[in-house]
């Protein structure tokens, strides 16, 4: 079967049966890695196995990449490989991972893209996403008896890496959101106790309505008038703000939100996020399908898996 189809790239092509380890008697994450890298490093040329060691297991204590139960898929960018480079564990008996909570781990991915190809990690991420979905995956997986069998069921599967990334390959769920119904007072709530610096506004149907910030909230407490006062001190206890205090229950959000904000559609390409979170000079980009609110990007987010994924 050819690994190259419509201008797009098989999961399959990135291994070999030989970068396969088919039933490790190993039983630790670190231990695991190990080996598959120093098996890269004789198939493949990897290069410092040892750097890139303490690089994934750095990588891994700060945020452990499983992607479903008995799924992981440590991975690091270097300079040292020109294309992705992937190697699979399995295992029976299962690999203790710190980070994994609902048990053993069955099929370990060793994921390696090149240093200067910001989302190819995310490409492949985004390959395996439905094969993931399937709760009994690592256990199909590990059964198998052979690498030439491991390599055969991900050729079979057809896992094809996108040709590019979508804003649903980078967005996160929305942390916090707000109904039109909500008023002033659910918004301050929200913002202070989960430090949030803007909230979506959505409708009984999920759809985005607009954004209330906590610009728009100081905004609202300090009028125009008294930005341009010189003397404050017939305002010196705040006494704006006590005005919003005494309404906030009766504020509805309506009469405070921003139509000024970024979004997406969802399967459109990753890089219009960054240009919308640009154009708006916004912390966030919403997307969306159709009208309904799916995820957000947020620009630390959007760094992270671009420039460091």
């Amino acid at each position: 079967m050819s690994p190259v189809m419509a201008n797009r790239t098989r999961f399959s092509a990135l291994f070999e049966p030989s970068h396969v380890i088919c039933h490790t008697e190993l039983t630790e994450r670190d231990a695991v890695i190990m080996e598959l890298l120093r098996r890269l490093a004789y198939e493949r040329g990897i290069g410092n196995v040892e750097a890139i060691f303490r690089h994934i297991v750095e990588r891994e204590g700060q945020r452990a990449t499983v992607l479903a139960p008995g799924i992981t898929m440590p991975h690091a960018r270097i300079e040292t490989v020109e294309r992705l480079v992937v190697g699979i564990a399995t295992s029976a008996k299962g690999i203790a991972y710190p980070q994994a909570q609902e048990g053993p781990v069955k099929l370990l991915i060793l994921t390696l893209a090149p240093k200067d190809a910001p989302g190819a990690y995310l490409q492949a991420l985004a390959a395996l996403a439905k094969v993931c979905q399937d709760p009994g995956t690592a256990e199909a997986v590990a059964r198998l008896e052979s690498a030439e069998e491991v390599w055969q069921f991900f050729d079979r599967g057809g896992m094809m890496l996108p040709e590019h990334l979508s804003a649903r390959d980078l967005m996160e769920p929305v942390r916090a959101k707000l109904f039109e119904h909500d008023t002033l007072e659910r918004a301050i709530d929200l913002f202070v106790r989960q430090g949030l610096r803007e909230l979506p506004v959505v409708d009984k149907n999920e759809d985005l309505m607009g954004v209330v910030t906590t610009y728009e909230l100081l905004r609202v407490c300090l009028p125009d008038y008294i930005l341009w006062m010189d003397d404050l001190t017939p305002i010196l206890n705040f006494e704006p703000f006590a005005e919003i205090l005494r309404r906030e229950s009766k504020t509805w959000l309506p009469e405070i939100m921003t139509a000024d904000y970024a979004t997406v559609a969802e399967d459109a390409p990753a890089v219009q996020v960054a240009k919308e979170i640009t154009r708006q000079h916004a912390d966030c980009g919403y997307v969306l399908r159709g009208k309904k609110l799916v995820g957000v990007v947020s620009l630390v987010g959007l760094l992270d898996k671009i420039m460091r994924e």
